[in-house]
């Protein structure tokens, strides 16, 4: 039996979930030979307006809709049950802790990878973990990311950058189309699509 050693961690809003996220999580899984990827819905991330997200409680229940048929796919309430601002370092720190042994890659798409030196403690992060960004092919970072000076040493030699189709979908078109009465269909897995439509979700006020 062979016992693997790498441990993915997915963060995001997930409001909602869709396809593009379950890809990417799936590829970087099967390219870098992963046990298995951990998805972490944010419940108040610093970067966000929590009155413009959809309570956690449905984002998280939606992850676990679109994830239950994977059994390489996991999704922990770390941050659900954390009060407080949803800070990438704490979360990376307790999966450190409780995986000493496992390598961690975090994976993040192109936005997130040019946000990161506004994140809390990026310095420590990088020690913490690896990172895995996955752009849309053809995708090139620019130019004055890479010209940034301090973090971008630290930030390099742990960097993989993989390119996969099918990353041009987002949850922001999703939910304007959703407000629009528009279709959604193969953009979410089935049972999210029923489950956004049972609670009324992007239309008017949330039932939880």
């Amino acid at each position: 039996m062979v016992f693997l050693s790498a441990l993915g961690i997915m963060g995001g809003t997930f409001d909602p979930v869709h396809i593009g996220h379950l890809l990417a999580a799936e590829w970087v899984r099967s390219e870098f030979n992963m046990d298995k990827v951990v998805f972490i819905p944010a419940a108040s991330p610093p970067h966000k307006d929590e009155g413009d997200m959809t309570p956690i409680e449905h984002r998280y229940r939606m992850v676990e809709l679109a994830i239950q048929d994977n059994p390489y796919f996991e999704i922990s309430p770390v941050e659900k049950e954390r009060k407080g601002k949803s800070y990438t370092v704490d979360t990376i720190a307790y999966f450190r802790e409780r995986y000493p042994d496992k390598d961690l890659y975090f994976i993040m798409g192109t936005d997130s990878l040019l946000s990161f030196p506004t994140w809390k403690k990026p310095e420590l992060l990088v020690t913490l973990c690896s990172f895995v960004v996955v752009s849309r092919p053809g995708y090139v970072i620019p130019a004055s990311f890479w010209e940034k000076e301090g973090l971008l040493p630290l930030l390099q030699p742990k960097l993989y950058i993989l390119e996969m189709p099918g990353m041009d979908i987002s949850s922001s078109e999703i939910r304007e189309r959703i407000k629009q009465g528009k279709s959604v269909k193969y953009l979410l897995p089935r049972e999210v699509e029923e489950y956004i439509y049972k609670h009324s979700l992007y239309r008017r006020s949330y039932d939880v």
